[in-house]
């Protein structure tokens, strides 16, 4: 039988309040609290607590607080990446951020998404420890060299290819090539071979 964390790396429907996703969430979130309250000059002590939190972290990496994700384990970051203040990554899938990207404050990252339908969406008879709706997700991809304007976010299963820029407060739907400009809501390519 296929345990709720593998239903939930493949897409499938999941339990979000399985125990065993709980746990790893309340792990992740008392991390996130510690790193959250350093002080701004605990740069080794921030780095610490990071590489417990992040499944994957390069060399060079700064991330500046607050920053909340749900597990940590399901993102990777390439070196010389650099992420500011108040970023939320909903990392129920895989997020992986390639090297040297800047991601400016407040960009949401979501890989957890629910049916549209409202008859799919809740379940209208949930057992113990079991959530009154439904939750699947799709993995999130960022380029090397991307810089992502603040207040964007990032839908479930968008890919954003190398050396692209997203303009700030874009809602990114849908995959963007290598090497453009990208900005709007929905977010759409204005500019292309910029490199």
């Amino acid at each position: 039988m296929m345990k709720e964390i593998d239903k939930m790396l493949s897409g499938d429907i999941y339990n979000t309040r399985d125990p065993e996703l709980m746990e790893l969430a309340f792990r992740a979130k008392k991390l996130i609290e510690t790193f959250n309250n350093t002080s701004v000059d605990e740069t080794e002590e921030k780095e610490r607590i990071l590489k417990k939190l992040i499944g994957n972290m390069g060399e060079g990496v700064w991330i500046e607080k607050p920053f909340f994700c749900d597990f940590g384990k399901n993102i990777s970051i390439g070196r010389n990446t650099f992420i500011n203040y108040n970023c939320v990554f909903l990392d129920n899938n895989k997020i992986t951020i390639g090297e040297n990207v800047l991601i400016a404050p407040n960009v949401q990252i979501y890989t957890a998404s629910h049916p549209i339908k409202v008859s799919e969406r809740i379940n209208t008879n949930p057992q113990q420890n079991e959530a009154p709706y439904r939750t699947y997700t799709k993995p999130v991809k960022i380029g090397n060299n991307v810089w992502i304007g603040g207040n964007s976010v990032i839908l479930p299963g968008v890919s954003i290819g190398n050396h692209t820029v997203i303009g700030a407060g874009s809602v990114v739907t849908k995959s963007i090539p290598d090497n453009c400009v990208a900005a709007g809501n929905p977010c759409k390519v204005i500019k292309r071979d910029i490199n």
